[in-house]
């Protein structure tokens, strides 16, 4: 593969991804300082305003482009080119997922967990949580055939809302799996100790399984033309499914959406989608836009947009920076100006959080580039995981 091939294939995928870890960004400033309007899920319309509800809607695409091309990048770890377009001995895809899976559970309840409250109090098994289970379950799955591995997730991804009508109460036989696997909320609570379900993971393992099954579309057999037809056919497939499943209310949501009293709230209506777990629609609406953009930044040749390719390629080293420098951030103004908002200390303005959230990702460009330069010229295993 020529290198030109190569850097254009790769830049894509870490522009997609570098553009929604800044996406993140902004989330995560606006749930540390506008917390005293957070909303609920799937947001409620009648008290949300558009800038908040927009703004909110942004950061759905950043978990299912995480998990996608976690699954996408795992294919392409085991099935390595090399400079003469020649594959390369597979690789041990089970014990690399297994390996990186522990560790970023390992992250998930120590690091992370801290970096959101400054204590162990109350333990949530969020995104990364979904991440580590999902590259498990794959490497537990990957020595099934591709196809199967595609109709798997198919049925996962499309299946799992029929699920919804099943329940149990805690203490019940199945609670705490069904909980893990499909209904959000807390599986252990002590005075000590809380552990709650942010991300019920079946679905995500559907989705990493459609991530690796795309794997070969950014193999050396496909060229950048075809490669993009695929893309964009799998946009419009995902969209229109969308359209047709959500416009109708046919099938993928818990909650029907009505028409209101202006276009802005009538859309807000259509695209007030459930996240935890992910249903069809909210996976529908947030791949479509993935593989879109993925398209476009194939095409993309402007050095000015080099910065989305830097944050891309350092995810989990600036997925916890980014955690300890908002907790720093929280906790001065806490301590500087008290707590404006009730019991938190907040902004008045959505577009104070965009602010804020821009000033940061400047900040932090400085010590990711310098990483993302250092993970470059070293080959210590270590920086694999970063």
């Amino acid at each position: 593969m020529s290198s030109s091939i190569q850097r254009n294939r790769i830049r894509s995928i870490d522009m997609m991804r570098g553009l929604v870890m800044l996406i993140m960004l902004i989330d995560h400033v606006r749930e540390r300082f506008f917390l005293h309007l957070q909303v609920s899920d799937p947001m409620d319309i009648d008290t949300t305003s558009p800038a908040l509800f927009y703004t909110r809607l942004a950061a759905h695409y950043c978990a299912p482009t995480f998990v996608f091309l976690t699954g996408l990048s795992a294919w392409l770890y085991a099935n390595p080119m090399d400079s003469t377009k020649k594959p390369k001995p597979r690789r041990n895809i089970r014990e690399f997922l297994i390996k990186r899976g522990l560790f970023i559970l390992f992250l998930e309840v120590t690091f992370i967990t801290f970096s959101w409250g400054a204590s162990f109090h109350i333990l949530y098994l969020q995104v990364m949580w979904a991440i580590g289970i999902s590259m498990i379950a794959l490497a537990l799955l990957s020595y099934l055939p591709r196809y199967l591995l595609l109709f798997l997730g198919l049925v996962i991804v499309f299946g799992h809302n029929a699920l919804t009508s099943i329940s149990y109460v805690p203490h019940e036989t199945g609670y705490t799996l069904w909980t893990m696997l499909h209904d959000r909320g807390y599986i252990y609570q002590s005075a000590a100790l809380n552990i709650k379900v942010s991300y019920p993971v079946l679905p995500w393992i559907g989705v990493i399984l459609l991530g690796y099954t795309c794997g070969p579309l950014y193999s050396q057999g496909i060229d950048k033309a075809l490669r993009g037809r695929w893309l964009f056919g799998l946009f419009a497939v995902s969209l229109g499914l969308f359209l047709l499943l959500r416009g109708f209310n046919i099938y993928g949501e818990t909650l029907p959406w009505e028409s209101q009293q202006g276009a802005v709230e009538t859309l807000m209506s259509l695209l007030n989608l459930t996240k935890y777990p992910p249903s069809l629609a909210f996976l529908l609406f947030t791949l479509a836009g993935m593989f879109l953009l993925l398209f476009a930044f194939e095409r993309v040749e402007d050095k000015r947009l080099s910065f989305l390719d830097t944050f891309g390629s350092v995810p989990m080293f600036f997925y916890i920076l980014h955690l300890y420098v908002l907790l720093a951030m929280y906790g001065s103004a806490l301590a500087i100006w008290g707590a404006n908002k009730g019991k938190y200390v907040g902004v008045d303005h959505i577009y104070q959080i965009w602010l804020i959230a821009v000033g940061l990702g400047l900040l932090l460009y400085i010590p990711v580039k310098w990483f993302s330069a250092y993970k470059s010229k070293h080959r210590s295993p270590w920086l694999k995981y970063l």
